[in-house]
């Protein structure tokens, strides 16, 4: 697309959503309704797409791109109605008889950008949501992931009128500058880096625009020294390795209890293989890091401690190997920032406050997993680590449940979505009383001297 031709573009799609063509219930379940049978129909060249950019295979691009998405999509369609509908509230005492509503009404023309990392996922489920709101749209894919981006564009332009949802590649750090210096959107939903976030957030506040940022952090996931072993393992495994460690809520660092440490490197160790094999390289379940800037920042990390497990890579592939990291100083670079990679630093602790000191060098993490057999330990955990989102006895699998909101806190980010979460992220909740005429009180009105016991009364 001519850089030149956007603000036109977009102006459009400000006629557009002003015209109202986006208000009615019948128009956003067609186009939901469009947009799943378009995904379904492009199965075949987006998991050839996901290969490409990621080495993705099938089961996990539609466990955590295709299939979510359409999730999603079903789950909207399912409640749009309802969701549309005023929501009755009580009335206090105050404004007797009156009665009073809440309306969602949409934003009118967003803004989503999206990582590469789950290139469909992270751009076409914020678009269910602001769709489902009635909203106008704009979509920002990641250049990072081009395949992925070829097919998104072509589903995109079957299913959507250029005025309702538009599309737009290229350079993200010239394109989306440009587009929110030339043009006041209603929102702008963001998903990626810490760093990119802070200036999204900053371009935002220049114009009053109200910002969801998905972003990141250092993710601590707990074995207390009564966790189940070979389950933790299983699970800390599959996560973390998933899409090979670049996820924002895989488990960054493992902190297990001194006691269980080397029992735990040994069951990951066995699970590596098990999921793996003993060449990963040529493994259908493992992926590929997404391109050479982010394979050599990686491979600095494996300098700066010991290597238990792993840590054989191929610059040619792109490949590194699932790989556990010991002895990792606190104030290294692996430990102060977010890895987005198949590399998992083991620390050890012998008491909660010790891992906590640990924990709060990078604060308010995205996602927090702790593995125990004690309820009254999930407890202590839980309430005494602040985070966006988490398991417990399990890593990452929160993220897929659309009936739990999704979002992190200060660094980690701020807003949330999913499900409902993201009707409701795109909409603007309107308050509206209704009082009727045939009942109007003179204590309402001036005078007012003498009142000040009925106004106690009511006002309490």
């Amino acid at each position: 697309m001519d850089p030149a031709l956007i603000p036109q573009k977009l102006q459009r799609l400000r006629q557009y959503f002003d015209g109202g063509n986006t208000m009615s219930y019948s128009f956003r379940k067609r186009q939901l309704q469009q947009l799943k049978r378009a995904m379904l129909k492009y199965e075949k060249p987006l998991y050839d797409a996901l290969y490409a950019d990621l080495k993705k295979n099938r089961e996990e691009s539609w466990v955590t791109e295709i299939g979510f998405v359409i999730a999603e999509i079903k789950q909207a369609l399912q409640h749009l109605r309802y969701w549309m509908q005023p929501q009755k509230v009580k009335t206090n005492l105050v404004n007797f008889p009156s009665t009073s509503y809440i309306l969602y009404e949409p934003l009118g023309v967003v803004l989503i950008i999206s990582p590469w990392n789950y290139p469909l996922q992270l751009l076409f489920a914020p678009l269910v949501g602001a769709i489902a709101a009635g909203n106008c749209v704009v979509l920002k894919p990641s250049e990072l992931a081009p395949a992925t981006a070829g097919v998104m564009r072509d589903i995109v332009k079957e299913v959507f009128a250029e005025e309702h949802v538009l599309y737009v590649e290229g350079e993200g750090a010239t394109v989306v500058p440009a587009m929110m210096q030339q043009f006041v959107f209603d929102h702008v939903f963001y998903t990626g880096s810490t760093a990119t976030g802070k200036e999204i957030y900053r371009m935002a506040a220049e114009k009053m625009v109200p910002v969801t940022l998905e972003l990141g952090g250092k993710s601590p996931c707990v074995v207390e020294k009564d966790a189940d072993i070979k389950v933790a393992a299983r699970r800390i495994t599959v996560t973390k390795f998933s899409n090979t460690g670049q996820m924002c809520i895989a488990p960054d660092y493992i902190l297990v209890h001194a006691n269980r440490k080397n029992e735990l490197v040994k069951a990951l160790k066995k699970c590596i293989q098990s999921f793996y094999s003993n060449d990963p390289a040529v493994s259908y379940n493992y992926g590929k890091i997404i391109n050479e800037r982010h394979f050599n920042r990686l491979i600095a990390y494996l300098q700066q401690g010991s290597i238990l497990h792993g840590g054989r890579h191929d610059s040619s592939q792109l490949y590194i190997e699932p790989t556990i990291m010991d002895n990792v100083p606190l104030d290294a670079p692996l430990m102060k920032e977010e890895i987005f990679g198949p590399i998992l630093p083991i620390l050890s602790f012998t008491t909660m406050e010790e891992a906590k000191a640990i924990i709060q060098n990078n604060p308010d993490p995205l996602a927090f997993y702790v593995y125990t057999s004690n309820a009254k330990t999930e407890n202590k955990w839980i309430q005494s680590i602040s985070f966006g989102g988490g398991c417990i006895n399990n890593s990452s699998w929160h993220f897929t449940n659309y009936h739990l909101p999704f979002g992190g806190r200060r660094g980690s980010g701020m807003g949330r979505y999913h499900g409902r979460y993201s009707f409701e992220v795109f909409s603007h909740i309107k308050s509206v009383m209704k009082t009727p005429t045939w009942f109007d009180p003179s204590i309402k009105y001036p005078p007012f001297k003498g009142k000040l016991k009925l106004f106690k009364w009511f006002i309490r």
